[in-house]
C-alpha cells in the first residue's frame, strides 16, 4: 500500500547531545502533540498509514528517527543507548517543543520506549498508545540472564549480548535480503529452528509468505539500515541489562490513560494480568501479525482515533 500523500520532510534537531531526524505534521493543531516512536528494525517512515488521520484529527504529530537509526545521530558507546538516553531524548524533544506533556504511541522496541517513559518521566506522558509489545515487568533477574535461562543463548536477545559484532556483520552484509525477508505476514507456522533467528532469515535466500509493504516502501527502511549498518540499533539490546538495573528504584504501577493493540497472529503473547500493572488500560486486539501499521493500517486507525476521543 503506497501512500496518496507525501511523507513529511524531516528537520534535524538537536537534543540531550544528539541530533535527531524528526518528521512532523499538524504543526497548526500546537497543544495536541502526539510522539510516535518506531520499533526494531524500523524507521519513521513506519508511522506513514497514521500520520495524516491523525493530523485530520487536530493532532500535532511528531515522528523521531530514535538515535542509531535514519539521519539521527549513532553515537559509538554502547551504554547511550540505554532507557535514560532513550527517554531523555522524547523529554527533551518535547522541552524544544515547549510541550509541558504529550501523548506517546510506540510499536517493539518503541513500545519499550514508552512504557519507560511514564516510569521515568510520568508527568511528561498524558496517555499512551502501545502496538504489540506488552509492558515488561521487571523480575528478579536482569533481563537477557532471565531470557538466556528460558530460551537459550541463541535466542536473538541473548545472541546480541553474549556475541557481540557477530549477527551485525551478517545482517550488515544481507541488509536488502534480511529486510524482505523478516517484513512478511501470513507466514506458515514451523517449529523452533537452530540457530540465531535474525541471522537465519539474513541468510534465507526465499522469503516465506507475502510483504507487508511495497518495494518502494520498504527501500526506505534498506536505504536507512545501508547508512547506519545494524550496530547502533541492536545497541538497544546491549542496554537491557543495565536497564534492569536503571528501573530498580521506579514504581512498576503505570496511571496515565493507556491503549494496548495486540496483533493475534504475533509470536510475542499478551501479558495476562496488565492490569495489576496498568490499572487505567484498554486493550483491543486486530487480526494481524508484528507489524501492524502495515497489515491493518485503516482498523487500527479506527481504533486509536475512537480511544482518542473518548
Amino acid at each position: 500500500m503506497t501512500n496518496n500523500y507525501e511523507f513529511p520532510t524531516p528537520t534535524l534537531i538537536s537534543v540531550n547531545d544528539v541530533e535527531l531526524e524528526v518528521f512532523e505534521a499538524g504543526q497548526k493543531n500546537g497543544g495536541q502533540p502526539i510522539v510516535l516512536c518506531h520499533g526494531w528494525p524500523e524507521h519513521a517512515y513506519s508511522w506513514r498509514h497514521q500520520v495524516m488521520p491523525l493530523v485530520e484529527a487536530g493532532y500535532h504529530v511528531i515522528i523521531p528517527n530514535q538515535r542509531g537509526y535514519g539521519e539521527s545521530s549513532c553515537p559509538k558507546e554502547v551504554t547511550k543507548y540505554d532507557i535514560e538516553h532513550l527517554t531523555g531524548d522524547l523529554v527533551a524533544l518535547l522541552d524544544y517543543y515547549e510541550y509541558k506533556d504529550a501523548i506517546f504511541m510506540g510499536h517493539d522496541w518503541g513500545a519499550s520506549v514508552v512504557w519507560s517513559m511514564a516510569l521515568l518521566h510520568p508527568e511528561r506522558v498524558r496517555k499512551m498508545i502501545n502496538l504489540c509489545l506488552p509492558y515488561q515487568i521487571r523480575g528478579e533477574k536482569p533481563w537477557i540472564d532471565f531470557m538466556e535461562e528460558f530460551f537459550g543463548d541463541e535466542y536473538y536477545f541473548v545472541h546480541f549480548n553474549k556475541q557481540p559484532g557477530v549477527a551485525d556483520a551478517i545482517l550488515d552484509e544481507n541488509t536488502s535480503q534480511f529486510l524482505q525477508n523478516l517484513y512478511r505476514k501470513n507466514v506458515p507456522v514451523q517449529g523452533p529452528a537452530e540457530g540465531m533467528e535474525m541471522i537465519n532469515l539474513a541468510k534465507a535466500s526465499q522469503p516465506l509468505g507475502e510483504p507487508v509493504m511495497s518495494d518502494e516502501d520498504l527501500s526506505v527502511y534498506i536505504s536507512g539500515f545501508k547508512k547506519t549498518g545494524f550496530t547502533p540499533s541492536i545497541n538497544w539490546y546491549r542496554n537491557l541489562n543495565r536497564n534492569w538495573d536503571l528501573l530498580a528504584d521506579v514504581s512498576p504501577i503505570l496511571h496515565q490513560p493507556t491503549l494496548m493493540v495486540d496483533g493475534e497472529k504475533d509470536s510475542i503473547p499478551p501479558l495476562p494480568n496488565i492490569k495489576d500493572f496498568v490499572p487505567n488500560i484498554d486493550v483491543e486486539s486486530l487480526n494481524a501479525g508484528h507489524w501492524i501499521q502495515e497489515e491493518r493500517p485503516n482498523e487500527l486507525n479506527q481504533i486509536i482515533l475512537e480511544w482518542l476521543e473518548k
